[in-house]
Order: structure tokens, then C-alpha cells, then sequence
């Protein structure tokens, strides 16, 4: 069973969606279903969310064969084969298409209230549902989106039969996570299929619109769950202050601090997205700034991997004191210049480190300090990162901790292809969830 239930689901797609990153999206769910599974994708890509409200136009004697579509502001999508061939009057079109409008409009005053439309005017739109079969009202949907300016129209599904997206593919750019045959139906994939109500759409969208979107989640789980902290904080290493973002869930397996490389912040959208893969897996994450906006400006401090190191061991100094963390084993991630830090801080004496994996880092910046490493080391690098991969190789024939190499192929350095950042995740989350194991159990 792929997937738990629609939110589930949703995280999955945003997962192969990482690739529009960065870009002008807009993330449209088709209601009523495809909200729950819409608010994860937008919440992953930092998107605003929208329903996209869109109304077949039926042959009047055959409804179910569709002659068209209507969206909102007034679009309308005709197809002339067929309404040629069904010989339907100007009278008959327009009597169908009256009716439909009406129930359009109905349908979005009700899930969207007062809040204007997003405009998708030279935007990417993201059209999602909870899964196609036939794929009609997705396929109008994605015309609609075009119709109404989008430049780029991206239709996201968790699930659909392997002919209908290969049909999809031909004139659409189409995204799905699991296409099984024989595929039967939507809801045999799910765990959990419960219809969605329109007060659940509407309580996604006025969620959507808060600006606390990025901290919230909307699995049953996570509301009966939330996190125990979840929060920007202040560091202080004695001479610095530097920012981070914390967040702890109530039943922590471990703690992973980021690392960020050269040139990046805590606000790292690629960061981020691991950092949330994590949490929903069960760890929690402190994302924070080797340096200051200041010290940023002498780009030799981005290569002083032992100022970096030291600023490393200070903020786990300060997350083991915290008093939800005690006890809680902590492990690293490190980025770029960021691995090559977190590798000379977990070469420490004192260390108490108990995984480190580094994602396209720069491992070979840790030096001689590579030998005396002793937390289990995971070196992710992008299969056509090539530079970058030498360096991991050399600077893994040096380890003389339990190590592995991982190469996501067709990755490059900022693993900016599609699904190569969640493949790297997954190797991540894998890896540290296996080793950050409280004394209790890593004694069983």
C-alpha cells in the first residue's frame, strides 16, 4: 500500500517535485480530493495554494462524453470534433455551458470565500489530484490553467494507470509517484480513502493563506502530534550570535544539525526539504548559520573549516542543553563546504557525534582530521558532480569509520534534477535513522 492517506501521498509528489524550486509556481488541487494531497506539495515548495474549479461540458444526450470545459474568469475550453460530431446546436452548448457556470461559481465561492483567485499570468501552474483513472477533469484542468496565462502547466498525480500517464505525457508535462498495473482503482492505493468535505477544503486553503504555513503539517498525526519546539533561535558561541531554526518532535529517534555550505543560509530550500523529509521520519533538525551576515563578507571564512568546526561544536554544546534534548542522540549533515566542518568536529576527542552524512560536500576539506572520524559516515555525491565525486572518493579511502559511498545517478552538484533530491533524502534519513539510536535500544 503506497500510501497512508492523501497528505501522505502529497509529501511523496513533493518529493518529485522538488525540481520547480525556485520558479514562479502555483499549486492548483482539484477539489475536493486533491486539496489534502495540493496543501503538502505547496507547503514543500513554498507555493501558494489554490483550487482550480473546473466544470465538464457533457453532449446534453450523452453527458459523459465531454464537448468541452468551463473554468473561472470566464475561460472556455471547446472540442470542436466532438461537438461536430454530436451535432450539437449553439442553443444546446449554450444551455449546458449556462448550467455548469453556475455551479462553477457556486463551487468556488464556496471553497475559496472571499480571497481573489491567484493569478496565473506567466506562472507555473501545478494541477493536483489525488490520482487519475481516465483523466478527464485533470486533463481540462491543466487546459483551463493554460488558458488563463499559465507558461507552464505541470500536472501532479500520486497515483494513475501507466497508460494514462503515458498518454499525458505526449502534450503534458506530467508528474506521478506509483503507476501500478493493473491499476483497478484510486482508493485501493490509499490506506486511508475517506472522502474529503468541503469544509475540509476550505479549512486547507485558509490554512494555505497563513503565513505559519511552512511550520504546519496536516497529517491526522501531526495535528494530535505537533512538535514540542518549533522555532527561530539565537546561538551564541562567545563571539558570534547566529541564527537557527528548531524544530523537535514529540517522539525524537535523534537530532540532526545542519551543516550549510559555502555561500548558504539555514534558509536553504534544498536544506529545508531534507530537514522536512526528517521530521516527518521522526527526527528533529537545527538548521543554523556558520557565520553572520558580517563574517560572510571575508570569503575566507567559508573556507576556515576550523572556525566552522568550532561554531559546529559550540551549537551542539547549546542543543544538548536544552531540556527536550537530553539524552537524544545527535548526528550531522553537512553541504559542501558544511561536510568538510562536520567531519573535523566529529573528529573531536570529546565528541559524542553518532552519524555524519554529507550531501555534494567537500569532505577532503576535513584533512588529516579524516582518520580520527569515528561516527559512522554516509558521502552522498551526485553521479555527474565528477570533481566532487573524486574528492569523496579519496577522502573515503582515508575513513577509518564504518563509511559508504552513495552516488544519486544523473545528480549534479546542487541536485537540482528531478527526484534526485528526495533520492538523496531518502539516503539520508535512511542512513541516520538507522544509526541515532538511543543507548537503550542501540544496547538491545
Amino acid at each position: 500500500m503506497p500510501f497512508v492517506d492523501r497528505p501522505d501521498a502529497g509529501r511523496q509528489l513533493a518529493a518529485r517535485l522538488m525540481y520547480l524550486s525556485g520558479e514562479d509556481v502555483v499549486v492548483l488541487g482539484l477539489p475536493r480530493g486533491g486539496v489534502p494531497v495540493a496543501f503538502e506539495v505547496a507547503r514543500a515548495l513554498h507555493a501558494p495554494l489554490d483550487v482550480i474549479v473546473v466544470r465538464k461540458l457533457g453532449v446534453p444526450f450523452q453527458p459523459e462524453l465531454g464537448m468541452g470545459a468551463i473554468g473561472e474568469g470566464g475561460v472556455r475550453v471547446i472540442n470542436d470534433t466532438v461537438v461536430r460530431m454530436a451535432q450539437v446546436t449553439p442553443q444546446q452548448f449554450a444551455a449546458v455551458e449556462e448550467r455548469e457556470r453556475a455551479e462553477l461559481d457556486r463551487r468556488a465561492r464556496r471553497f475559496r470565500g472571499e480571497r481573489p483567485r491567484q493569478p496565473l499570468e506567466g506562472r507555473t501552474a501545478v494541477v493536483v489530484d489525488d490520482g487519475i483513472a481516465t483523466g478527464s477533469t485533470a486533463r481540462a484542468a491543466c487546459l483551463v490553467a493554460r488558458a488563463q496565462g499559465a507558461a507552464r502547466v505541470v500536472l501532479a498525480v500520486p497515483v494513475a494507470p501507466a497508460s494514462t500517464i503515458a498518454e499525458f505525457s505526449r502534450d503534458i508535462e506530467t508528474v506521478c509517484v506509483e503507476t501500478p498495473e493493473p491499476f483497478f482503482a484510486i482508493g485501493l492505493w490509499y490506506r486511508n480513502f475517506a472522502q474529503t468535505s468541503d469544509e475540509e477544503v476550505v479549512a486547507l486553503l485558509q490554512r494555505a493563506a497563513e503565513p505559519a504555513l511552512s511550520t504546519m503539517a496536516t497529517s491526522d498525526a501531526a495535528a494530535d502530534d505537533p512538535p514540542v519546539r518549533d522555532e527561530e533561535v539565537q546561538v551564541s558561541d562567545g563571539v558570534a550570535r547566529l541564527g537557527g531554526h528548531l524544530t523537535l518532535p514529540e517522539q525524537m529517534t535523534g537530532i540532526v544539525v545542519f551543516a550549510h555550505g559555502s555561500g548558504s543560509s539555514r534558509h536553504s530550500p534544498r536544506n529545508r526539504f531534507v530537514a522536512d523529509v526528517l521530521n516527518q521520519a521522526g527526527l528533529g533538525t537545527l538548521l543554523f548559520d556558520l557565520l553572520t551576515p558580517a563574517e560572510e563578507l571575508d570569503r575566507a571564512n567559508v573556507f576556515d573549516i576550523e572556525l566552522l568546526a568550532a561554531r559546529l561544536a559550540d551549537v551542539t554544546r547549546w542543543l544538548q542543553a536544552q531540556p527536550e534534548a537530553e539524552g537524544v542522540p545527535i548526528g550531522y549533515f553537512g553541504a559542501s563546504t558544511g561536510a568538510g566542518a562536520a567531519l573535523w568536529a566529529a573528529a573531536e576527542p570529546d565528541t559524542t557525534v553518532a552519524a555524519v552524512v554529507s550531501r555534494g560536500g567537500r569532505p577532503d576539506l576535513a584533512g588529516p582530521r579524516l582518520a580520527q572520524v569515528r561516527a559512522p559516515t554516509l558521502l552522498i555525491v551526485g553521479g555527474l558532480d565528477h570533481a566532487v565525486l573524486e574528492l569523496n572518493r579519496d577522502a573515503q579511502a582515508q575513513l577509518r569509520c564504518e563509511n559508504r559511498l552513495a552516488v544519486v545517478p544523473g545528480a549534479t552538484h546542487l541536485f537540482e534534477e528531478r527526484g534526485t533530491l528526495a533520492a538523496a533524502a531518502q539516503l539520508a534519513g535512511d542512513w541516520l535513522l538507522s544509526h541515532l539510536l538511543p543507548t537503550s535500544q542501540a544496547a538491545r
